[in-house]
């Protein structure tokens, strides 16, 4: 694994200042995989503009830079189908290549070695770790007990995983040296949580929760590596992990169904995108918003509502910071975001876009997602 620069801030290389020679020349785009369309939607930053859209393979969930950020992967993973794939972008020219068959591709990271890529086969409740080129098998790991296994993120040196299940309320920790899973841990859920509805707003607006199991999506390490923060879709918030020690120590409620996390350039604060529904398949306009964590403190130092409703789900942040985009998963837009205001612009996608990724992105290697850099 490439050394971490600054223990203190592992997220040192991923400061506007640190853009790759690798990715130099690459086209500044969005690319929004949408899920129903089944095609990508590309978004010119510039000019607020879609320029390109292609087809991909059934159901394409999330857009995945590659290990060595030569390559943008689609996500296919076909849901209740068989033929998934991935399908390969060039982010030189923004054009799409040949889609490689690959079994339930729902999410895609690669091991901090960038030895091999794994496949998040959600529905098989398995990882499939690959030729980070080829896709070959090189071999699996059984989770049996993680239901809707889907996002994840790395410890600082590397040694192990910490994957969310969504559909069992819990995380796995997977040792990525032994290549085995080394436990569950079940998620506390809170006493109260958001009421599912465009009318909620403010304190009164909570309700009893009456939710046995929460629904992690998202996961983030801390700067200095020691927390991890879990997005709850049920919980409406952010589960804080101790992740050598394997305890939940903390909760932050954010807004209603908290689901992607994205550390800021400077590594001070944690975006939290609250999809605005319990619901996997929710109304338009929801109560969707932006929740701003500080790091240091873990308080929350901004509430951005989407103006009208709306759901934030994945995206990333810009090159400098400045601009936080999101696809709007049930509104079928994509959300642009100032970073210092919370003023948000739309533009008009495909049918329930998801994980889109910004391009190119400051770092010295992709750990998958939409743009988890080291």
């Amino acid at each position: 694994m490439p050394p971490v620069i600054d223990a203190r801030n592992l997220y040192s290389e991923t400061s506007p200042s640190h853009l790759s020679p690798a990715v130099r020349g690459d086209l500044e785009r969005i690319y929004v995989p949408n899920l129903r369309s089944n095609d990508v939607s590309v978004i010119d930053p510039a000019t607020l503009k879609v320029v390109d859209r292609f087809k991909v393979g059934n159901a394409p969930q999330h857009v995945v830079p590659s290990w060595d950020l030569r390559t943008l992967w689609v996500a296919n993973n076909a849901e209740r189908r068989t033929d998934g794939s991935l399908t390969p972008i060039d982010p030189r020219s923004g054009k799409p290549g040949k889609g490689i068959a690959v079994d339930d591709p729902y999410n895609l990271y690669f091991t901090p070695d960038g030895q091999s890529a794994i496949v998040v086969a959600e529905a098989r409740r398995r990882l499939d770790f690959r030729d980070p080129h080829t896709l070959a098998l090189q071999y699996s790991i059984a989770t049996p007990k993680c239901g809707g296994i889907n996002h994840a993120d790395f410890s600082i040196d590397g040694r192990y995983a910490l994957f969310t299940c969504e559909f069992d309320g819990s995380i796995a920790k997977i040792d990525l040296v032994s290549r085995k899973v080394l436990g569950y841990l079940k998620l506390a859920m809170p006493s109260t949580r958001f009421k599912d509805s465009p009318q909620a707003v403010g304190p009164a607006a909570s309700e009893i929760c009456t939710s046995t199991k929460g629904m992690p999506q998202d996961i983030r390490i801390s700067p200095d590596g020691r927390r991890f923060y879990v997005a709850d879709m049920e919980a409406d918030g952010v589960h804080i992990v101790d992740g050598d020690a394997f305890k939940e120590i903390g909760f932050i409620s954010t807004g209603v169904a908290a689901h992607g996390l994205y550390p800021s350039r400077d590594g001070k604060s944690l975006y939290v995108a609250n999809r605005g529904s319990h619901k996997i398949h929710g109304p338009r306009h929801g109560k969707g918003s932006v929740t701003v964590i500080d790091f240091a403190t873990d308080k929350i130092t901004a509430q951005w509502q989407i103006p009208g409703g709306g759901s934030p789900d994945m995206g990333n942040l810009s090159i400098d910071g400045k601009l936080l985009w999101l696809a709007g998963r049930f509104d079928d837009v994509v959300y642009r975001i100032d970073t210092t205001s919370g003023a948000v612009s739309e533009i008009k996608v495909g049918q329930e876009p998801h994980g889109l990724v910004v391009w190119p992105q400051p770092g010295r290697y992709s750990l998958g997602h939409t743009g988890n850099l080291r």
